[in-house]
This record gives structure tokens, sequence and C-alpha cells, in this order.
């Protein structure tokens, strides 16, 4: 499995979740861990976790989870919606990530998604739909691709 977390973390390399600091530690169909250290950049006025940095960890690793469900079929996996729940205020530490999916349909998958501190006190929770597309498939006006299909 480390050697799936080290393909992603390099996919991410000059991303979103690489500048979100996103770490993955483990992935698999069935499982994606993950860490983020906060840092300044994460934090909004009050010196709290912005709730954004919760909704990317969120997607990230349901998107991650569905893409290795789908993609051995050809298939790619986007986010139809994404309902986040901020538990904890949290300022400093490593948050500490796991997604899980709740249901793997042909069409639409969904994930769960927890955020731990270093206290293991739950932070942030969500839920992510995810639309199953065929190869192919345009989004914004392009056949969707990643950097494992080039």
């Amino acid at each position: 499995m480390q050697d799936i977390a080290k393909t992603i973390n390099d996919l991410h390399e000059g991303t979103w979740a690489a500048t979100l600091g996103l770490v993955v530690q483990t992935a698999s169909r069935d499982e994606v861990t993950a860490t983020v250290d906060v840092a300044r950049l994460h934090h909004q006025p009050h010196g709290i976790v912005h709730g954004g940095v919760y909704c990317s960890i969120i997607e990230s690793l349901a998107s991650i989870g569905a893409a290795l469900d789908v993609m051995p079929h050809g298939k790619h996996a986007v986010g139809l919606d994404n309902h986040t729940s901020f538990i904890r205020a949290t300022r400093t530490g490593t948050l500490h990530c796991r997604a899980t999916p709740v249901t793997r349909g042909r069409r639409t998958q969904i994930w769960d998604v927890t955020v731990h501190n270093d206290a293991r006190e739950l932070a942030a929770s969500g839920r992510v739909r995810l639309l199953v597309l065929d190869a192919g498939s345009q989004v914004a006006g392009e056949a969707l691709t990643t950097q494992i299909d080039e």
C-alpha cells in the first residue's frame, strides 16, 4: 500500500493537495488515510483551521478512494457533493484523516471521511457523493484524464 500512497503523493505535486500539505499514508479501494501538518496557511483570521481545509481534505480522500475503485475498470470518479461538518476547532498539530466507502454503485459512490486532531478528538467529518464516469467522458469541455493516463 505504501507504493500506491507514494504514487498518489507524487501525482499531487503542483496541485491543490500538495499546497494543502496532504500526505497520503495508505490508499486502497477500501480505505484511504492521510495527514496534514497544520500551519499558518491553514488558519482563518481567528487562528483556527479554516473550514475549507477540512472540505478539501474530505473531498480529496473520498476522490482518491473512489478512483482506486473504478480506475481498474477504465473509469473515473468525480465529486457531486460534499457535506462537511466542523466538530472541534484546531490550531496546531497534525490532522489525521481516514476515508471509507459507504456504498459503491455502478454509477455513484458515497464515502465517509473523518478528521481527528493529535488527541484523537474528532475535528471534522464529511460525506462525499461521487459520480462514476466512463472513459472519454468530458468534464469542463475536455475528456477526463489523470496523469496516470498520460
